[in-house]
């Protein structure tokens, strides 16, 4: 990708919001580390001056960097100005997107940067979002030679790369993953901001625009190799995690189905039936998600429902989401595991007639999830687009992190800064 001509590497916009001031730190931690070998000239941007320049001396005190807001450029623009987003796109190689929900605000950065020849990553967790921008952009991207690059934070880098990490570890062929998602807290307990609970309450609003969505892009069916994955209860106990689970709600399923896809259509790899789901330990917890879930699935059908949501999110979500989202205390204490059990056939083993023949347990742990992960993901899946460039599909275009980065060295960069892949156990059956 063309980096000498645009003054910045990457610019991170949105960088004065909740999340993109943890973008803005990670970005300067990664300028600094010891490993690099050339300068990283970037930007922040948003709306107001003066609240970019709070981030970067809020970061800089953090870091024990006092010169950091001198090192870094500040573009002024704004969601509703499209020329300013032309302007910043052209000063960038890769633009890091932390304005959402995206739904409402992610098509015209994408836009922006496909006109203005600069790459974009978000940490979008929509799936309408971005299947809607894979149909709408994936040709524009490829046509200029920019990638769009949705779904890289927390959703859903750690799954689709556990699942591609989980095929390559299993000597033979993986033909299905069931993912459980662990959420550990300190004893101050657990915070969301509630741009996220904002996101999925729209989602849920709009599922009925989703399925329009799929009807419309008529895909050919991927084929099912191996037997077919059977669903949990909405409800269902995990006898390997001793605790019950719920289905995850998040982009997961949606993400790593369109990355086996391509993998299938386009590099003719086995594709892998996956299926995600979230520990919710003991008895008492269950009862208290499926009373907060059926009030959420009651409200979010109606309009003033979802304005009650939107209001309320630390009432309606039983303290789990709020307006400020958590305190230092919270994310420090917080860490997450993504526990990955698949299934497949040794080598040489037809998939046809028999049953799977091999069991593989892999993980992903990281630190907090929204606030730690998210952004070192997405800083990283940028790191990759702009020096790994030769491993990367060869055309631009719009793609799921597996489709993009399955052939880099992602995960090896994951692991160097704190969220590490591995393989618990590995059998014959």
């Amino acid at each position: 990708m063309a980096t000498e001509q645009r003054p910045f590497h990457l610019v991170v916009f949105g960088a004065s919001g909740f999340t993109g001031q943890f973008v803005t730190e990670e970005v300067a931690r990664e300028q600094v580390d010891p490993e690099r070998s050339s300068r990283l000239p970037w930007a922040v941007a948003g709306r107001s001056r003066e609240k970019l320049q709070r981030v970067l001396e809020k970061a800089a005190l953090k870091l024990g960097r006092p010169t950091l807001s001198s090192e870094v450029g500040i573009i002024i623009c704004d969601i509703a100005n499209p020329a300013s987003l032309d302007e910043m796109a052209k000063q960038a190689t890769v633009v890091l997107n932390c304005v959402g929900p995206y739904r409402f605000y992610g098509e015209p950065v994408i836009k922006a940067c496909i006109e203005n020849g600069a790459s974009c990553i978000d940490i979008s967790g929509e799936p309408q979002f971005l299947e809607l921008m894979q149909l709408k952009y994936h040709e524009k991207a490829a046509d200029k030679g920019v990638y769009i690059i949705g779904s890289s934070g927390f959703d859903s880098i750690p799954a689709d790369l556990g699942v591609i990490y989980t095929r390559n570890k299993m000597n033979g062929t993986l033909t299905a993953v069931e993912s459980f998602l662990t959420i550990h807290s300190g004893p101050e307990g657990l915070s969301i901001h509630d741009g996220t609970w904002k996101s999925a309450i729209y989602g849920f609003g709009d599922q009925s625009n989703l399925r329009k969505l799929r009807n419309a892009s008529n895909l050919k069916p991927v084929p099912l190799i191996g037997p077919k994955l059977k669903r949990r209860w909405p409800i269902s106990y995990c006898r390997e995690l001793k605790g019950y689970s719920i289905p995850f709600m998040g982009s997961d399923v949606s993400v790593v189905k369109r990355t086996q896809r391509y993998l299938y259509e386009n590099l003719e790899e086995s594709p892998v039936q996956y299926a995600a789901y979230v520990t919710v330990g003991g008895i008492t917890s269950v009862i208290k998600l499926m009373f907060a879930g059926l009030f959420f699935l009651f409200f979010v059908r109606f309009g003033i429902g979802r304005q009650l949501l939107i209001k309320f999110p630390w009432f309606f979500s039983f303290g789990y989401f709020s307006k400020q989202g958590p305190t230092q205390k919270q994310i420090d204490a917080a860490s997450f595991t993504l526990t990955f059990f698949g299934q497949g056939y040794s080598q040489g083993l037809g998939t046809d007639k028999n049953k799977p023949n091999i069991k593989i347990c892999t993980q992903v742990k990281g630190p907090e999830a929204g606030y730690v992960a998210s952004p070192i993901a997405m800083v990283q899946a940028a790191m990759t687009l702009l020096n790994d460039a030769s491993d990367l599909p060869k055309a631009g275009g719009v793609f799921t992190p597996g489709a993009a980065f399955s052939k880099t060295k992602l995960i090896d960069r994951l692991n160097k800064h704190g969220i590490e892949f591995s393989v618990i156990s590995s059998s014959e059956v």
